[in-house]
C-alpha cells in the first residue's frame, strides 16, 4: 500500500476513533480515569524511583564512580551495612590506587547552625566536607567565581573557604553576585564564599541538596584515628577494573583496622575483635550517588512500583473487558467493513487508534496527577521541618517512560480485542455472530486476573497498614507526652554545673512542670556502646549501650523504677550506674543487680549499679530492646576533676498539652540564664517517636490508596462483565422466567459463573501474595501473612465489592419482562 494511502486511512481511523469516543462519552470517560489513575500512579512511581535510584549524578562519567562499604556484625540484631572511614584510612587507601583511581572524601550532608550576622541570628544549612578535588574529578565548572582545588585541603584549618550549591545561591540569595567574599561563622570558624557550584549538581546525596561544600581539611576529624566521618567514593580511570581496585584497597583497610583493635579493643573478647578484622571492603556502583536514603527506600519503593503495575494491569484488563464488550455490540459493523472490502490489518489499526485515544487522554491527564503527587510523596518522607528534597525534573526520562506506557498500554488492552474484532466473518455476524459464550468466558478470564491482582494490593496493603499500627502504638517503655527537647550548644565544653544552673532557671519558668539533662534523646539513633566485664570475668560477646542522664531524668520520662533509687546530685561518672531490666538479665542473669558492680572494659572504668528500671527504646523502634547503662551526667577524671561537656540536651516536661507553644521562650530563657548557651534545635519527643514510623506511614497509606483503586476498578470491570451477561442472556433469562424461575434461580443464573472467576481468582491473589511476602518481609514489624485480621481485609473487601457490583445486574436481570422479550424474538 503507498505510504500516502497508509497515512490517508491512519487520519480517517483517527477521526473515526475521535467520533466514537464522543459518541459513548460515559462509557469513555470511565475508562479514560481509571487508565489515567494508573498510568499517573505509575509515572509518579518512575519519578521517584527515577530521582533517588536510577538518574546518574550531574557530573563526568558517572558509570566509573563507586563507592565503599563494609559489613559490621558488632551491632544487636542483624548484620548492618556501613559507609563511614576514618580520614586517617582514607589518606593511606588513596595513595594506594593513585595510579587506578581516584578517592575522594566527602562527609555525611548534615544541618548545621551557622551565622552570616550576629550569633543572635543563626540559621541551618545542608554542609558537607568535601576533598577539594572532587570538583575537578567530577568534571564541574563554576557557576560564579571559583570551586575548591586540592591545594585548599592540603592542611588542617588552613582555609577556610566554601562553595555555594546553584540552589542554595538562588534560594538564600537571590543569585546574588555579590555573594562572592561574603563570610558566614560555623562553630569557631569564619568562612569566606570564594564560588558557587554546576546548577545541575546538587550533591552526590539524593534526598538532600546540599547548600555548602568546605573543605575536609576544615573538619577536626582529618586527625582523628577513631572517628568514622567520611564517605569514601572512588572514581575509576579509563579501562581500570573495580575489581583490582577493590582488591588493592582491602590492604591498607585491613592494617588500619588491625592497629584500630589493639588501640581501642583491648578489653574486648577476641571473637569480636575477629569479626572486626574480617569485615571484607566492597565496592558498589554509585552512578546515582549515594545516601541513606536509598538505603532505607530501595525496598519500599521497588514494592509501591510493583503495586501500581499491578493497578495498571487491573485497569488494562477493564478497559480490555469493556471493549470486548463493545466489539459484540460492533459486530455487524465490522462484518459490513469487511464486506465492502476491509482487510484484517485495517480493522486491527481501527480498533487500535480508538485504544490509543483512551491511552493518550489517560496519560495526559495521569501526567498531570503524576506531577503533582510525586512531589507531594516526597514531602511527606521526612518531618516537616527537615523534608527530603529529591530534584524530580520533568524531562526527556520522565517523558520518555509516559510515551512509553502509553504505548504499552494501548497495546495491553487494545490488541486483544483489535484481533477478535478482525476475526470476525460476515456471514455469521449478519445472521446473529458468533457464539457468546466464547467471549464470556474471555470476559470472565479477564475478571479472574483482575481479582488475583487485586487481591494481591489489598493483601500487601493490609500487611503494610498492620506493621504501621503495631510499630507506631507499641510501648516505648516512656512517656513522650508534653515533652520538648532542647538540643543545645555551649560556645566551648562547660562542666556540669553551669548545665544544672540552666536546668534550674527553665524549672522556675511558669509552665513547665520538670527539667532533666541528657547527652542526647531516646530514639534519636544516636548510641554509646561498650564491652560488660562482671567480676572481673572476660567482657562478654554482646555490647552494652550507655547514656548520660542528670538526677530526675527518670522521673521526667516517666520511665518505672523497679528497684533502688535514682541518682543523686554528688553521683558521677565514673561511679555509680541505674541499669535496664534487659541490661540485668544480659550480663546478671535475671538476678537482683543492686549493689553489683560491672566495668567498661574500653576505658576500664567501673560502676556500682543503684537502680533497676524497665526497658525503654533507646535507638530506633524496630530493634531489640537494648541493654541500657544509665550513667551520671555529672562526669569527672582520673584525677577527680570535673569534666566539660559542650553539648547536651534539656529535657522539659511542660504542663501545656502543646510543649511547642513554649519553644520561642525557652530559646530564650536558655540563652538568657548563660549567654554562650545557644539552643540548636527545638522539637518534641512525640515528634521524635514518630519519625521513627514515617516509612511505615507512607508505605500504609499509599498502599492503601492503591488498595482502593484496584477495589474500585475491580469493581467496576465486575459490573460491566455482569451487565454484559445479562444483555447477551436476555432470551434465555425471558425464557426461564416465563416457565416458572423464581428470582434467586435467576440471580444464581447470572452471578455463577462470574462468581466462580472471582473466587479463582481470589485464590490465586492469595497465593501470589503468600510467595510474595517472602521478598518484603523485611518491611514489616509483628506481622504474618497467616495473621486473621490480614487474611480478612482482602477477602472482605473483594466479596463487599462483588456483591455491589452484582447487585445491579441481578436486579436487571429480575426485572426482566418474559412477555417483551419473546415477543421481540
Amino acid at each position: 500500500m503507498p505510504l500516502w494511502s497508509c497515512i490517508d486511512s491512519l487520519r480517517a481511523d483517527t477521526v473515526f476513533g475521535w467520533r466514537q469516543l464522543r459518541k459513548r462519552k460515559v462509557t469513555s470517560a470511565a475508562a479514560i480515569v481509571s487508565l489515567a489513575l494508573a498510568i499517573g500512579a505509575c509515572t509518579s512511581a518512575f519519578r521517584l524511583i527515577d530521582a533517588l535510584l536510577l538518574r546518574p549524578l550531574a557530573i563526568a562519567h558517572p558509570g566509573r564512580l563507586y563507592s565503599c562499604f563494609h559489613q559490621s556484625f558488632l551491632s544487636a540484631g542483624k548484620p548492618m551495612t556501613l559507609d563511614g572511614y576514618e580520614y586517617p584510612m582514607f589518606r593511606e587507601m588513596r595513595a594506594m590506587v593513585k595510579d587506578q583511581a581516584e578517592l575522594i572524601a566527602v562527609s555525611y550532608a548534615e544541618r548545621t547552625d551557622l551565622t552570616y550576622g550576629t550569633d543572635r541570628e543563626i540559621e541551618k544549612a545542608y554542609l558537607q566536607y568535601v576533598s577539594g578535588w572532587m570538583f575537578s574529578t567530577f568534571g564541574l565548572r563554576p557557576a560564579l567565581g571559583r570551586l575548591l582545588s586540592e591545594n585548599d585541603d592540603l592542611a588542617p584549618g588552613a582555609h577556610p573557604y566554601a562553595v555555594l550549591s546553584y540552589d542554595y545561591w538562588k534560594r538564600r540569595f537571590g543569585q546574588d553576585p555579590k555573594v562572592l567574599g561574603r563570610t558566614f561563622r560555623m562553630g569557631d570558624s569564619v568562612y569566606q564564599i570564594v564560588g558557587v557550584s554546576d546548577q545541575r549538581f546538587t550533591g552526590v546525596e539524593p534526598g538532600t541538596v546540599t547548600d555548602i561544600f568546605v573543605p575536609t581539611m576544615m573538619n577536626a576529624g582529618v586527625a582523628q584515628v577513631d572517628r568514622s566521618w567520611i564517605r569514601i567514593l572512588v572514581q575509576l580511570k579509563p579501562g581500570v577494573v573495580a575489581a583490582s581496585v577493590c582488591d588493592r584497597l582491602r590492604t591498607p583497610f585491613r592494617a588500619f583496622r588491625t592497629e584500630m583493635a589493639k588501640r581501642r579493643f583491648s578489653g574486648m573478647s577476641q571473637g569480636r575483635i575477629d569479626k572486626f578484622l574480617n569485615e571484607a571492603l566492597m565496592l558498589a556502583p554509585a552512578a546515582s550517588g549515594v545516601s541513606r536514603m536509598q538505603r532505607d527506600y530501595r525496598q519500599p519503593l521497588a514494592t509501591l512500583g510493583v503495586l501500581v503495575a499491578l493497578v495498571l494491569m487491573i485497569a488494562c484488563a477493564n478497559v480490555a473487558n469493556l471493549m470486548t464488550a463493545q466489539a459484540a455490540a460492533r459486530a455487524r459493523e465490522m462484518a459490513l467493513r469487511v464486506s465492502i472490502g476491509a482487510g484484517r490489518w485495517r480493522l486491527v489499526q481501527l480498533v487500535l487508534v480508538e485504544s490509543a485515544w483512551l491511552a493518550l487522554l489517560a496519560a495526559s491527564i495521569g501526567g498531570a496527577f503524576a506531577w503533582w503527587s510525586a512531589p507531594f510523596v516526597v514531602s511527606r518522607i521526612n518531618p516537616p521541618d527537615n523534608p527530603a528534597r529529591l530534584v524530580l525534573p520533568a524531562d526527556w526520562r520522565v517523558l520518555g517512560f509516559a510515551l512509553a506506557l502509553a504505548l504499552g498500554v494501548t497495546f495491553l488492552f487494545g490488541l486483544a480485542p483489535a484481533l477478535r474484532a478482525s476475526a470476525v466473518k460476515p456471514a455469521s455476524a449478519l445472521k446473529g455472530g458468533d457464539d457468546p459464550h466464547a467471549r464470556r468466558r474471555l470476559m470472565g478470564a479477564l475478571i479472574a486476573v483482575q481479582v488475583a491482582f487485586c487481591f494481591l494490593v489489598l493483601f500487601v496493603a493490609g500487611l503494610f497498614v498492620a506493621t504501621f499500627d503495631r510499630l507506631s502504638n507499641q510501648s516505648t517503655g516512656f512517656s513522650a507526652e508534653r515533652i520538648l527537647l532542647l538540643d543545645t550548644v555551649a560556645e566551648r565544653a562547660q562542666p556540669a554545673l553551669y548545665w544544672d544552673q540552666v536546668a534550674e532557671h527553665l524549672r522556675a519558668l511558669p509552665g513547665v512542670q520538670t527539667v532533666a539533662l541528657a547527652g542526647w534523646p531516646l530514639l534519636k539513633g544516636d548510641a554509646t556502646i561498650g564491652s560488660v566485664s562482671v567480676n572481673g570475668q572476660p567482657p562478654s560477646a554482646d555490647i552494652g549501650y550507655f547514656m548520660d542522664v542528670s538526677p530526675g531524668w527518670i522521673e521526667a520520662m516517666k520511665i518505672p523504677l523497679i528497684a533502688g533509687r535514682d541518682f543523686r546530685s554528688s553521683d558521677s561518672e565514673p561511679g555509680v550506674a541505674i541499669v535496664s531490666d534487659a541490661f540485668a538479665k544480659l550480663y546478671f542473669n535475671g538476678e537482683n543487680p543492686l549493689g553489683k558492680y560491672f566495668e567498661k572494659t574500653e576505658d576500664h572504668t567501673r560502676f556500682q549499679i543503684v537502680g533497676l528500671v524497665r526497658n525503654a527504646r533507646y535507638r530506633d523502634m524496630r530493634g531489640p530492646i537494648l541493654p541500657v547503662a544509665y550513667v551520671p551526667f555529672q562526669a569527672v577524671d582520673d584525677k577527680g576533676a570535673p569534666r566539660a561537656k559542650r553539648f547536651a540536651t534539656f529535657i522539659v516536661r511542660t504542663s501545656g498539652s502543646n510543649p511547642l507553644a513554649m519553644a520561642a521562650t525557652m530559646r530564650q530563657e536558655v540563652s538568657r540564664a548563660r549567654p554562650d548557651f545557644r539552643v540548636t534545635n527545638i522539637q518534641t519527643q512525640a515528634g521524635l517517636n514518630q519519625s521513627h514510623t514515617i516509612r511505615e506511614r507512607l508505605l500504609a497509606n499509599l498502599a492503601l490508596f492503591f488498595a482502593g483503586v484496584a477495589l474500585l476498578l475491580a469493581g467496576v470491570g465486575l459490573y460491566g462483565v455482569l451487565d454484559y451477561s445479562v444483555l447477551q442472556r436476555r432470551r434465555e433469562i425471558g425464557i426461564r422466567m416465563a416457565i416458572g424461575a423464581q428470582p434467586g434461580g435467576i440471580a444464581r443464573l447470572v452471578t455463577a459463573e462470574v462468581f466462580r472467576m472471582v473466587l479463582a481468582g481470589a485464590v490465586a491473589g492469595l497465593a501470589l501474595g503468600m510467595v510474595s511476602v517472602r521478598y518484603i518481609e523485611s518491611l514489616f514489624y509483628q506481622v504474618k501473612p497467616t495473621d486473621l485480621d490480614v487474611l480478612a481485609l482482602p477477602s472482605l473487601a473483594i466479596l463487599a465489592a462483588a456483591l455491589l457490583a452484582a447487585l445491579p445486574a441481578v436486579i436487571h436481570a429480575v426485572r426482566i419482562d418474559p412477555v417483551a422479550v419473546l415477543r421481540a424474538e
